[in-house]
């Protein structure tokens, strides 16, 4: 680890910052391990060598009484030539809590990005009481960018799998993760995959765009199929989608979109050009079936709320990109870090009332700004639409 290079620390919290961004009462660990999924389907068209999916994967968690704060990450950038080193709360290695039983969320990355993208999120939950996931998706990181056609394919796969992995997983960890009681936050490509493992299954459309997978493969992912039905997990009971990709492109439809079932929070900025504000704005209101919210940052690009503050590293311009790796973590607009701890508030709002049944967290979502203190929500909005009941 270059423990010499300046350290970019993800866990600050502004004075500003609303209520349930402080943090939480436990202290971290984190671990690193691998997994490999088996069960993905059709590998072989896409992996002439048939090989099984491996996928680097980090776990947060709370820690046993007494572990000491602190610790540091280091990350590949944007580039895949520089590096950086996080610095935040969580201590490599120790041991885990062993008086409670933690709900599991899991994180998933875009594409690019890495498992330590939202890293500031995982340290946030995992300190609030939850056990936290995020791997690595093989063919979408910055070192490892395939066909997109495989994104679209296993991102849902990759996240149901982290879920069953996490399941099966012994020890310490075992024994305090829930994962009856599961979470999913998508970024980007991750939101794509949140919304298609969520329940809204892709259109027919979306299987003949041009940079699907070969020989119709994303049909597996279309609404109403037995193959997307299979996906379905009923441990996942609340995701975040922020800046989901897709809608500008037709990966969803009315029928798609009905079918969600699980609640729903969508982190937006109003500029995004990536995935489109306003094909994000479809997608809450067309999630008919279940209770979901809108968090728009007025202003705020494709990276509103999602990544960790751009490290000093990243502001050189990269000859490999034409562009400042800055760009994939910072926003002309909105402050990073004040960002960050707004996305922190509403996701324990969000998984605390849905994963912990905790009513007094329902208050801050019924309340869009309960927690806040005077003038400090400006150039935010948040909604709220109720699924419609099946009274068949």
């Amino acid at each position: 680890m270059n423990r010499t290079a300046p350290q970019t620390r993800i866990d600050r919290i502004t004075p500003y910052a609303p209520e349930l961004a402080a943090r939480g009462p436990h202290r971290i660990g984190v671990r690193s391990t691998m997994i490999t999924l088996n069960d993905q389907p059709d590998v072989a068209a896409l992996a002439p060598d048939g090989a099984e999916r491996s996928l680097p994967l980090e776990i947060w968690y709370p820690a046993a009484e007494g572990t000491a704060a602190g610790g540091t990450y280091d990350t590949l950038l944007r580039c895949a030539q520089r590096r950086a080193v996080l610095a935040g709360q969580a201590r490599r290695d120790a041991p885990a809590a062993t008086d409670m039983r933690a709900p599991l969320v899991v994180i998933s990355h875009g594409y690019p990005g890495n498992r330590f993208l939202m890293v500031h999120l995982a340290e946030s939950l995992a300190a609030k009481g939850y056990v936290v996931a995020a791997c690595d998706h093989a063919g979408s990181t910055y070192d490892d960018q395939d066909d997109f056609g495989i994104t679209l394919l296993h991102r849902p796969l990759d996240q149901r799998g982290v879920l069953e992995a996490m399941a099966q997983m012994g020890g310490d960890i075992g024994a305090l993760v829930d994962c009856s009681r599961a979470g999913l936050i998508g970024y980007s490509m991750g939101g794509y995959g949140a919304l298609i493992t969520g329940g809204a299954g892709l259109s027919e459309a979306a299987v003949e765009f041009e940079r699907a997978p070969p020989a119709r493969l994303l049909a597996r992912h279309v609404a109403g199929t037995a193959s997307h039905a299979s996906l379905m997990d009923h441990r996942f009971q609340a995701i975040i989608p922020i800046g989901p990709w897709g809608g500008l492109y037709g990966m969803w439809d009315a029928k798609g979109l009905a079918g969600l079932q699980v609640p729903m929070l969508i982190m937006a900025g109003t500029n995004d050009n990536v995935s489109g504000y306003a094909a994000m704005r479809e997608i809450f209101e067309g999630a008919t079936s279940v209770d979901r919210h809108l968090l728009s940052f007025q202003h705020a690009g494709h990276n509103a709320a999602a990544p960790y503050p751009a490290p000093e590293a990243s502001y050189a311009m990269s000859e490999k990109l034409g562009w400042a790796p800055y760009e994939h973590y910072g926003d002309p607009v909105w402050d990073t870090v004040v960002m960050n701890n707004i996305a922190q508030h509403y996701a324990a709002a969000f998984f605390g009332a849905h994963l912990k049944q905790d009513a007094h967290m329902t208050a801050y979502l019924d309340d869009g700004f309960k927690g806040f203190r005077e003038d400090t929500h400006a150039g935010l909005r948040f909604e709220s639409l109720h699924g419609e009941k099946d009274n068949g």
